[in-house]
């Protein structure tokens, strides 16, 4: 996994009606798509069904693995992993996350930061939740301003928490990049 990772962090478990949903709307956006459990899904997905018409010369599909996961689904220890080391989320973002959603993408393309955002924000659309996005210092400042940031932190680990509209309007800065 050599690109760049979203995580949307759940105030709760993710109802299977709604995993049922985001399936098929993951499946419909799909050149490839691998359920390798219930929630987890390895798929390689049509940049235009984001929206995306720039890809920088590579194929119109980039690969990419959508990973619902904590108590009761996926891997509860990766979960874990992911959270010890997190700052007191409840009082940035409201609550303290009980499951979360990693995107992660396989390559590190500029247009795989661009897909993994907004893929990130249409997964959020079904799913609720507050992206974590990790940044880089120079960074801090300009997402700061942007519409549906929620928080912002500083420090060892800087980061952005906000909404699909935030990684929509992120993704479209001139030279945007996620932090790997």
């Amino acid at each position: 996994m050599s690109g760049p990772v979203l995580v949307i962090e759940l105030a709760e478990a993710v109802p299977r009606a709604v995993i049922r949903w985001l399936r098929n709307f993951l499946v419909r956006s799909s050149a490839r798509f691998e359920e390798k459990r219930v929630g987890e899904y390895d798929l390689n997905i049509h940049v235009e069904s984001l929206g995306i018409s720039e890809t920088g010369g590579v194929g119109g599909s980039r690969p990419v693995l959508v990973s619902v996961m904590g108590p009761g689904i996926g891997d509860e220890s990766v979960f874990e992993a992911e959270h010890a080391d997190e700052v007191d989320q409840e009082s940035l973002i409201g609550f303290t996350p009980t499951h979360a959603v990693d995107v992660v993408a396989f390559c590190n393309r500029p247009v795989d930061h661009v897909v993994t955002a907004l893929l990130t924000a249409a997964v959020m659309d079904v799913t609720g939740g507050v992206v974590n996005a990790e940044l880089r210092e120079d960074q801090v400042p300009l997402v700061a301003g942007l519409p549906g940031v929620i928080a912002t932190t500083t420090g060892p680990w800087p980061a952005a928490y906000g909404s699909a509209e935030f990684l929509r309007a992120w993704a479209q800065q001139p030279g945007f990049r996620l932090l790997k």
